[in-house]
Order: C-alpha cells, then structure tokens, then sequence
C-alpha cells in the first residue's frame, strides 16, 4: 500500500508516458480538455499545433535571450569605450612637460575622457609640495582612505579637502596610494564624481589603480626642485 500511494504521488514515468501516447496516437486528440491545459489544440489538418500558451512560452524565451544579448552587447561596448579612453588617457599624462602640467593633465582627463567631475594628485610632506598638487601633512592619506589600505572606492567624507572647491559636488571617490621618488613619497591619485553611484565600494580598482602606475613613472621624470 504504502508503495503504490508513493509511486501514485510521483506520477509515471516520463518513458511509460511516452511509450503509451506512442502506442495510442489518438489520445490527445480525443481529449480537447487535456490539450487546453497543455496550451495544444488540434487543426483540422490532424495535426497537433501549438496554442496560445506555448506561444506564449516561446515569445517569453526569446524576450529573455534577447534582453541577455543586449546586455551583454552593451558591456563590451562600455568595456571598450573605457579600454580605448583609458589608452588616450595614458598618452595624455605621458607627454605631461612637468608635475604642474601633469596634474593639470589628470584633472582634465577626469572631466573630458571620463565624464568625472575632478582629477587629484596629492603629496604627503613635510618636504616641498610640487605646483598644482595637493599638499597633505604626513600621515593624512591613511587618515583619508585607512591605514594599510592601498585604494578606496566609494563616498569618504575626510576625502572632500582634496576637491578644493568642488567638494561640494562630489558624491563618490576612486583614490589609489602611489609611491614616488627615491627615498618614496607617499601619493595619492584621486577621482571625483558627482554620482553618488559613479564609484562603489564592490568596483574593482584596477583601471584607477593602472592610472596611479602612470602617474608615479611620469612624475619621476623630474626631481622635486
């Protein structure tokens, strides 16, 4: 008793199913009722069609395809577009002619190549401070970002100062460490946004990050007179 309740529960085989339609061709078509719920219906050629409900099926399938396509089309084209503007934006800092130059550099490409609202570079003290970059006291940038962490992505409200007077803009940061000179200087590289979703805390930091390399190599050209 106890097995046929189970066997009852869990319903035929799909190969006994199959199996006796095979052998009874003309089941379906004699049970307008069950082709209904199945979403078939027979036409008058004596064949099985598909029915609104499995059209239906079909249509939401290749909705869903298609809206994955789309997506997936779109972020190779975003991912793209900052492959290609990531390029520019290292021949830009490359042909920087001194430190002012190249942080006048990284904020423009900030604003013109990436949309953002302002570009940083800042140096820790107590030694001279080059034109155009951010001074900050010693141990200010883990004060900023934390200390033993290399990058930050997100709203840091200690990190406003370096926006000058655009603070008042910014919503999100992007802010990398760099290590420059011999003996090393203590840096900072740092992005602005006025989205507060434009820099979140689960981005990955590698495209910031291969920015703040440039900027250390090119700004070793010149000693800090």
């Amino acid at each position: 008793m106890e097995g046929g309740a189970k066997a009852k529960e869990q319903g035929p085989e799909p190969a006994i199913v199959r199996q006796f339609l095979a052998e009874n061709p003309d089941f379906l078509q004699g049970d307008p009722g069950l082709l209904r719920e199945l979403g078939l219906r027979a036409d008058s050629a004596n064949i099985i069609d598909f029915g609104p409900a499995a059209l239906a099926r079909v249509h939401e399938a290749h909705r869903r395809e298609s809206n994955a396509r789309k997506r997936l089309e779109a972020t190779a084209r975003a991912n793209f577009n900052a492959q290609a503007q990531t390029h520019g934006a290292v021949v830009d800092m490359l042909d920087a002619r001194n430190h002012a130059d190249l942080a006048r550099r990284v904020d423009e490409l900030a604003q013109l190549r990436f949309g953002l609202a302002a570009g940083v570079v800042a140096l820790e003290g107590p030694d001279r401070t080059p034109a155009g970059w951010r001074m900050l006291v010693e141990g200010q940038i883990d004060m900023i970002i934390g200390h033993d962490r290399v990058a930050l992505m997100g709203f840091q409200p200690t990190a406003l100062g370096l926006f000058g007077e655009r603070a008042g803009e910014i919503r999100s940061m992007a802010m990398v460490r760099m290590a420059i000179w011999e003996p090393s200087r203590e840096g900072l590289l740092a992005f602005g946004s006025t989205d507060a979703k434009g820099f979140t805390e689960d981005m990955g930091v590698e495209l910031v990050a291969f920015l703040a390399r440039v900027v250390e190599r090119t700004a070793e050209r010149w000693p800090v007179l």
